[in-house]
Order: structure tokens, then sequence, then C-alpha cells
């Protein structure tokens, strides 16, 4: 991996991730806490308890962040990208925590008869929520997307849950308005549900990451395009792909003219290394065992 490249995509990831801690701290859990317990809304103080689950997970795609991208070393020959893997299953689980733990409260509040009023506030607070997790979670996204990082990549996905828990806690308040009497409960039921679907996307992704999965089709298609675009390079096979945070290994046989010396053979494994760096938006490890292009060495 570019050490530079690394500490440019470091520096804006953690930037967004202090973006999405200051919004917490200084605008979200406030007001949704405050609000939810002045009005007795139980599906605000439920979107408030999201938020500081969110605000917890920013801390861990930090902590996440610096442990990932440590250079490399004797016990760790291929870096610490898993790190920031293992970081984003541990939002996960706490998002999948919150979710269910969200849908039971509404659920036990449901079976008690208890009845919450509506109250425009509510509105108000969950329409700022709405507003500034959004914007969090489109900043988050785009960066975390193009610096290939699984941790903060799950952190946008939370600020997403949050503002869309937002949108129920207002669709609740909206039924109260008609006459449904539990509609904050049910909001704060769709509001568990969802997060809890979201978790578990979540969590299937980043478990696949860790049993070793192949890259996506989209980058195995650019890889192998930079490859056949090498006109020296007769035939390839055995190309291999893994993702180590966000880290590309990548292996393959390339055979070539079995006339050329060492020297020249090394040059075009050279190339071809150079080109899928320059080519592939992710960091990439590469290793090319080159081969003379004999028939019995033929895929």
């Amino acid at each position: 991996m570019n050490h530079e490249t690394q500490q440019t995509g470091n520096k804006q990831l953690q930037r967004v991730t202090y973006l999405s801690i200051a919004a917490n701290v200084l605008i979200l859990v406030p007001v949704k806490f405050i609000v939810g317990f002045l009005t007795g809304s139980l599906s605000l103080v439920a979107d408030g308890v999201h938020s500081v689950t969110d605000m917890i997970t920013d801390f861990a795609v930090l902590v996440g962040l610096h442990f990932g991208s440590q250079k490399p070393d004797a016990d760790h020959p291929y870096g610490h990208g898993k790190l920031e893997t293992l970081a984003a299953v541990a939002i996960a689980l706490g998002l999948l925590v919150t979710g269910l733990g969200m849908i039971y409260y509404a659920a036990h509040d449901i079976a008690m008869g208890n009845i919450n009023h509506p109250h425009n506030l509510v509105l108000v607070a969950a329409a700022v929520a709405i507003a500034v997790k959004e914007i969090i979670f489109r900043l988050t996204k785009a960066v975390a997307t193009k610096y290939h990082c699984p941790a903060a990549l799950a952190n946008a996905w939370h600020d997403r849950a949050d503002a869309l828990s937002s949108v129920a806690v207002i669709a609740g308040v909206v039924a109260q308005k008609f006459g449904f009497h539990y509609g904050d409960q049910v909001a704060a039921v769709v509001i568990g549900i969802m997060v809890s679907l979201i978790a578990t996307g979540l969590i299937r992704d980043c478990l696949a990451e860790l049993t070793e999965k192949a890259v996506d089709e989209a980058t195995l298609h650019q890889i192998k395009d930079v490859i056949n675009s090498d006109t020296q390079v007769r035939q390839w096979h055995h190309l291999r792909t893994r993702a180590v945070g966000r880290e590309i290994f990548l292996d393959l046989h390339i055979l070539v003219d079995p006339a050329l010396n060492i020297s020249a053979a090394h040059e075009i494994a050279e190339r071809l290394e150079t080109d899928l760096h320059k080519q592939l938006t992710r960091p990439v490890n590469i290793l090319i065992h080159v081969e003379p292009d004999i028939p019995q060495l033929r895929k």
C-alpha cells in the first residue's frame, strides 16, 4: 500500500468521523433526549439511544483506522487491514443490539397499554435530525467508498439508519394525530426492524471479507482488462484476489516469450504491476509469477 495514499485517506476518513461525533454531541443527542423526555415520545428517545450508539461507533471507526493503518511488521507481514473489518463487525453488532432493543421496549410499551400523546416539538426535532444525519451519511459514504474502508462504510449506513429512524418518528406522530394511539410505539418497532436489517447486511459483508472472499466483479473485470491490454503477456492464469481492509492482495501467473532473458521478463512483470497500481482505485499488493510460454505450461 502506498503510504502517502493511506495517510491521505486516513485524514479524510477521520475528518468525516469527527464531524459525525460533533453533530451527535452538540445537536442530535441533546435535542432527541430533551424533547423525547419532555414530550414522552418513546420513539424519539429510542432515536436518541440510536444516536448514542452511532457516536460510540464513530470512536470504533477511529480506533480501527489507527490500528488498521499500521505498517506491516514481523508478526503481521500482510499488514493490519483486517482490524478495520473487525471494527466494522463491532459497529454492526452494536447496531443489531440497538435495533433489537428498540423492538423489545416498544413492544413492552404496547403490551402495558401506555399511550403517548403527539407533540409538534417531536416533529421539529426529528426533522432537524434527518437533515443533519443525511448530510453526514452522504459525506461519510463518499469518502468510505473512495478509500474502500469497510468500517467507515458501516458507520455511514449507521448514520443513514439514524436518519431513517427519525423519519419513522415523524410517521408515528402523524399516525397518532389521525387517531392511531400506538403510532409512536409502532414507529419505534419499525425503527428497530430497519436497524436490525441494516446491521445483518453489514455483518454478512464483513464475514465474506474475513473468509477471504474475492474482490467484487467490477474490480475483477478491471484487473483482467489491465492484464489483457499488455501485448507482451501471451497468456495468464491462476489469478487470485482477496481484500484485506482497504487493500487488495492479488497474485497471478503470466506466460511470456521463452526466448526473453530474465531481465526482459522481469521488466514485463514490473510494467504490469505499475499499470495495475495506476488503474485500480484501491491500494493493491501484487505478486506475479513469470513463466515461459510453452505448451505444457499453458492452461
